[in-house]
C-alpha cells in the first residue's frame, strides 16, 4: 500500500495556512496542502519533513510538526498521513512544483470546486480547529 502525506502549515501568528494551487493531476488547478508521496523505508514524519523541504524550503528548524490523523483508500490501494505545525518565525516560501500561496484560515475549505480532496481539507481544517490551542499555540 502507497503512503502520502498532507501537511497543513500556518503561519506563525497562525492567522494563514499554506497552500499550493495544483498543476498535474489529479486535482489539477484546485488549492491543496502541500505534501506528497512516502518513500520505501522512510518513516512518515521523514517523509513529511522531507517533502515539506522539498516543495517550500521549511526545514526541521523553521517548524515543528504534529502527526494529526489518517486516512486510508483500500479502494486506491494507499493512505495518507496528515501532519499539522505552525511557523517558529516569517520565512521566505519558494518552491517549483505548485504554485504556494498563504490563505486565510477562515475560508470554505469544504468548497470542493476551490479545494482538492473531496472535502477532506475541510474536514482537516475542521479537526485542527477543535485542537486549535493544543496544536498550534504550543509552538509560542
Amino acid at each position: 500500500m502507497q503512503g502520502y502525506n498532507v501537511i497543513a502549515v500556518f503561519s506563525e501568528n497562525a492567522d494563514k495556512v499554506l497552500m499550493c494551487k495544483r498543476r498535474k493531476n489529479p486535482y489539477k488547478g484546485l488549492s491543496n496542502f502541500v505534501g506528497g508521496k512516502i518513500e520505501e523505508n522512510e518513516t512518515g514524519l521523514d517523509a513529511a519533513y522531507r517533502e515539506l523541504e522539498e516543495e517550500t524550503a521549511i526545514t526541521k528548524n523553521d517548524i515543528i510538526l504534529s502527526h494529526l490523523m489518517d486516512f486510508t483508500y483500500y479502494l486506491q490501494n494507499c493512505y495518507l498521513e496528515v501532519y499539522v505545525g505552525k511557523l517558529n518565525k516569517t520565512i521566505d516560501i519558494c518552491g517549483d512544483e505548485n504554485e504556494l500561496y498563504w490563505s486565510a484560515a477562515d475560508k470554505d475549505f469544504f468548497d470542493v470546486t476551490q479545494y482538492a480532496g473531496e472535502g477532506n481539507i475541510g474536514h482537516i481544517m475542521m479537526h485542527i480547529d477543535m485542537f486549535r490551542e493544543e496544536l498550534l499555540n504550543a509552538f509560542l
